[in-house]
């Protein structure tokens, strides 16, 4: 075992991360976005492996960086950057561009009543209460958001969402 770690920890580690940091900046700069989201995620996922490896391989140099001070500034430091990043969604307070642009419509369109979605439809206020009723919506209303009708009927909002697609699609 101690060969093989020898031998492929550290070159897999950096083969590896090379194509991280690589498809990672591609990412960044929106470069590629198909051909590298994938990539990067999946082959970041395997790095964990010779990573791992690479520890292990060299465990007691790597305990070591722990008796100095350098090491606990350096992780102290990351944390602090990744928690600026990661707080506004791990608050609930995140805002602009971000996420799956289809499930930010999806909370447009389920803030607004039935009478501001019949248009979109192609339909009238009424006829879309009465195809939410008829679906199980109890609570359809035309002065309540489509959310809060979900909600007030015991369903999800994807339910919802799922019975006015198809009743846009009815002519």
């Amino acid at each position: 075992m101690s060969s093989l770690l020898s031998r492929y920890a550290t070159p897999l580690t950096t083969g590896l991360f090379l194509v991280s940091l690589i498809s990672g900046i591609a990412l960044f700069f929106h470069f590629g976005t198909t051909a590298f989201r994938e990539m990067h995620e999946w082959l970041s996922m395997v790095l964990i492996l010779p990573f791992l490896l690479h520890i292990w391989k060299n465990w007691r140099p790597f305990l070591s960086y722990f008796k100095r001070l350098p090491m606990s500034l350096s992780l102290a430091l990351c944390l602090v950057a990744g928690l600026v990043f990661a707080w506004p969604a791990i608050t609930g307070s995140a805002s602009g561009a971000g996420g799956n642009p289809a499930f930010a419509m999806i909370n447009v369109v389920a803030a607004g009543t039935p009478g501001q979605v019949a248009p979109l439809l192609g339909k009238s206020e009424s006829e879309v209460v009465t195809a939410l009723k008829d679906s199980g919506f109890t609570a359809a209303d035309a002065t309540k958001p489509l959310s809060e009708i979900a909600s007030a009927s015991g369903k999800d909002t994807m339910a919802l969402m799922a019975t006015l697609s198809a009743m846009g699609n009815k002519p």
